[in-house]
């Protein structure tokens, strides 16, 4: 037996138990992971909240988690390129907050030996959406983007990526992470009521393009200092696409892993943890990151 996270209803972290589970097993082309971490990330939230009913429909008991980082323990049938005792990242098949997980070997891929498991663990999702944000957009050198959220999961990434690629990058955080986006070479604002003339106080012309991950109603000012909806771009405010907005819904690949992996090799993008879990205190996790307000990945640590 092992251990995984479950819940048989939606609600707050007070709906999360931790059950014992058979290990399960690799199907064809599928391997079995020795979970060492797994990011949490705010849709792990929205899931067990009822947010995401129709993107994520769940049948209970349910269990969380997508980003995951391990060691490969068993390996299904015509599975080439990973073997047992492979120390991996990706995202998974099935939960990753349990002890063990099954994934695809074309959603994961090697972890470097310098990147600790707490950063692996926490990559997929956020760094593999920010990656994607920024290429959708065509962020280019030269260009300003506006990102929202930027001390977050995804916006820690979107910056630091968005400033690799030769931009100037405004971000959108509390006062207290100002600092840490001056260090990732961001210029910060504040959110709230008169933010179109704050950014045009450091950008008179407005931006090239937005990345929203924050939804907290930000769209209209972000279509007004793009010059139009063409190139704002939103994760989180699923009801915008009627304002021509781009939308960004799906799962990331193991190329884009990679790219960001570049990067963090290269010492380009610094991945700061703000706090990890281990398995018991999964509940914790949740509803800290549910508070909007946590800067940085949380993690939780199985093993």
């Amino acid at each position: 037996m092992s251990l995984a996270v479950q819940f048989s209803e939606y609600g707050a972290g007070d709906v999360v138990r931790i059950v014992d589970v058979q290990p399960p097993n690799p199907g064809p082309g599928q391997v079995r992971l020795a979970v060492r971490a797994a990011g949490v990330n705010a849709s792990d939230w929205k899931i067990l909240r009822g947010l995401m009913r129709e993107q994520w429909p769940l049948s209970f008991p349910a269990g969380l988690g997508y980003d995951v980082a391990g060691v490969v323990d068993s390996v299904g049938e015509g599975v080439s390129g990973f073997g047992v005792g492979d120390e991996v990242l990706g995202h998974s098949l099935t939960p990753s907050f349990a002890q063990f997980a099954l994934a695809d070997p074309r959603a994961l891929v090697a972890k470097p030996a310098t990147v600790t498991w707490e950063v692996a663990g926490s990559l997929a999702a956020a760094g593999g959406t920010a990656w994607i944000c920024l290429d959708r957009l065509n962020v280019s050198e030269g260009e300003t983007v506006l990102i929202h959220a930027a001390a977050g999961g995804v916006g820690t990434f979107a910056v630091q990526l968005a400033v690799a690629r030769g931009a100037r990058v405004i971000g959108t955080a509390s006062e207290r992470n100002h600092d840490r986006l001056r260090g990732f070479g961001a210029i910060p604002v504040s959110y709230g009521e008169g933010l179109v003339e704050r950014v045009r106080a450091v950008a008179p012309d407005g931006v090239d393009a937005v990345v929203d991950a924050s939804g907290r109603g930000e769209i209209p000012d972000s279509i007004e200092l793009a010059g139009g909806p063409e190139r704002v771009l939103t994760i989180v405010d699923f009801d915008a696409g009627d304002t021509g907005v781009v939308i960004q819904v799906g799962r990331t690949m193991a190329p884009t892993y990679r790219e960001v992996l570049r990067h963090i090799e290269a010492g380009r993008l610094t991945i700061p943890i703000s706090g990890t879990y281990p398995l018991a205190e999964t509940a914790a996790a949740l509803d800290t990151i549910g508070t909007g307000h946590v800067s940085g990945k949380l993690v939780i640590l199985p093993a």
